[in-house]
């Protein structure tokens, strides 16, 4: 921005640089009678790019016959001054020379007039060229102050997601139950969540859901449903009980009372006395079993979803379902559709039988199983970026 003129300040200011007195009494003495235009006189050449910097005009009325400073030379100093380059500036002159003319438009005039002009001329030529300023530097201030917004909005953003990762949960590293994630938000603020505790020494819950859309809103919500999980505050709910807990969640969560926003979600209880896993989804992907040695094709068990997303009708009733492992380490991956739901370079979509099977697929020795899912999601949508919340979590079961 060329000058510090702000939203609202709309008024039409005059710089005359001229040295001579008479002339500046004259121009003043046309401007008077005109409320909306403010007048200022300069003498002085070599003081013109200060003052102007001073007064802050909307148009400047320049001499071009003066002492210490050529005139010409003067309209290239004002346009190569960061504060002065976008002030209309109308050169004024004794004669109608085209060289002359044409020399002042390449240095960067705006306009040309023989001094001293008619009164109803150099007004109207005040107001054209003051209205065109005003009106960039109305644009430019409003571009700027969308620019503070949008960045303080990206700040407020930036540190909700922050929150938001903050409640998930650490990995585990030593035990029979080992855990792993990966979160990669998408450009805008998602609804995705995830955790997993024990309930007791016999009992490990672990689950993942998925707001509906992006945005404050989203994340709002799925931080409130992961904390009725975290807290066990669900009222008379067995968290044992995964099909018991979706329907607390659909009948806390309704949405009418949401903003329109529903969530899906996959939740799972490992009993590991009875090595037996009860789960219960609604709207949301299956999770996958895997068994057998990492570096051959592994068998695969699908436990499903089959329930409705949580709040969107109530009092429905969600199926515990059960699975009961077989010998050997266990690995459990539940994961948010944007893990597999990518449009390829040709504009199809992969299915999620093509990401099974990648799933079942040997692991090369000493690659990381969740790393290896996020580069095969990128690799096949051709880029890194995803427009999906991207969320998967590896539960490992060691007996």
């Amino acid at each position: 921005m060329s000058a510090d003129l702000t939203l609202g300040n709309h008024r039409a200011t005059v710089l005359l640089i001229d040295d001579q007195p008479m002339i500046g009494e004259m121009v003043r003495r046309m401007i008077a009678g005109e409320s909306d235009i403010a007048f200022h006189y300069c003498k002085d050449p070599l003081q013109a790019i200060e003052t102007a910097k001073s007064v802050h005009p909307t148009v400047i009325l320049q001499d071009l016959v003066m002492p210490d400073v050529e005139g010409l030379e003067l309209v290239s100093l004002f346009r190569e001054d960061e504060l002065t380059r976008d002030i209309p500036l109308i050169v004024l002159s004794t004669k109608e020379e085209p060289t002359v003319k044409a020399e002042a438009f390449s240095r960067g005039a705006n306009d040309y007039l023989v001094k001293l002009p008619d009164k109803l001329e150099l007004i109207a030529r005040i107001r054209y060229h003051s209205r065109g300023y005003i009106a960039m530097i109305e644009r430019n201030e409003a571009y700027k102050a969308l620019q503070d917004s949008q960045r303080k909005l990206a700040d407020e953003v930036a540190k909700a997601a922050s929150y938001v990762k903050s409640l998930l949960p650490a990995p585990l590293n030593d035990g029979p139950i080992r855990a792993d994630w990966r979160f990669i938000p998408s450009a805008d603020l998602g609804g995705d969540a995830f955790n997993y505790h024990p309930l007791d020494d016999d009992h490990f819950a672990f689950y993942l859901l998925d707001v509906c859309g992006h945005g404050v809103g989203a994340a709002l919500l799925s931080v409130s449903a992961l904390n009725s999980l975290r807290s066990q505050s669900l009222p008379a709910t067995d968290f044992r009980d995964p099909g018991q807990v979706l329907g607390a969640l659909n009948r806390a969560f309704q949405m009418d009372q949401q903003n329109d926003m529903y969530f899906t979600i996959w939740y799972g209880v490992y009993n590991r006395p009875n090595r037996l896993i009860s789960y219960s989804g609604g709207g949301h992907p299956p999770a996958l079993l895997l068994s057998g040695p990492a570096d051959a094709e592994r068998r695969m068990q699908i436990l499903d979803s089959t329930g409705l997303a949580i709040g969107m009708f109530p009092d429905i009733e969600y199926e515990t379902h059960t699975h009961t492992l077989g010998d050997g380490p266990q690995s459990l991956f539940f994961y948010s559709d944007g893990v597999y739901e990518l449009v390829r370079p040709d504009n199809s979509m992969w299915s999620f039988d093509a990401f099974a099977d990648f799933m079942k697929a040997p692991i090369p020795p000493g690659a990381d199983p969740i790393e290896r899912i996020i580069a095969n999601s990128r690799a096949v949508q051709g880029k890194d970026d995803f427009v999906d919340d991207f969320s998967v979590v590896e539960v490992r079961l060691q007996d």
